[in-house]
């Protein structure tokens, strides 16, 4: 293995700028409305309890959420919706 940890390492971004976590949360999101759910309700519901039965195991959505810490994935949107606020403010 041998890595050096005193040197910084650089994180590398994919190179469609969307992480797999973005990936993930946009596939279950897509799953949840094809089955006709709210899928901001669902989402929430299963952020706050941690109980996977929120999600549909449509298009394997309930396997794919579970990939994902909880705190992951609230940060992950948190990022993205402060980026979208910050770059509306560049705009106006």
């Amino acid at each position: 293995m041998g890595k050096n940890f005193n040197e910084t390492m650089k994180f590398e971004p994919t190179k469609d700028g969307v992480s797999e976590t973005q990936k993930i949360i946009f596939m279950v999101h897509d799953a949840l409305k094809e089955k006709g759910y709210d899928p901001i309700n669902q989402i929430i519901g299963y952020i706050l309890s941690g109980d996977p039965t929120y999600i549909t195991s449509h298009k394997e959505a309930r396997s794919l959420i579970r990939k994902i810490e909880r705190d992951e994935f609230l940060e992950e949107i948190l990022t993205y919706y402060l980026r979208g606020q910050r770059e509306g403010e560049k705009s106006t």
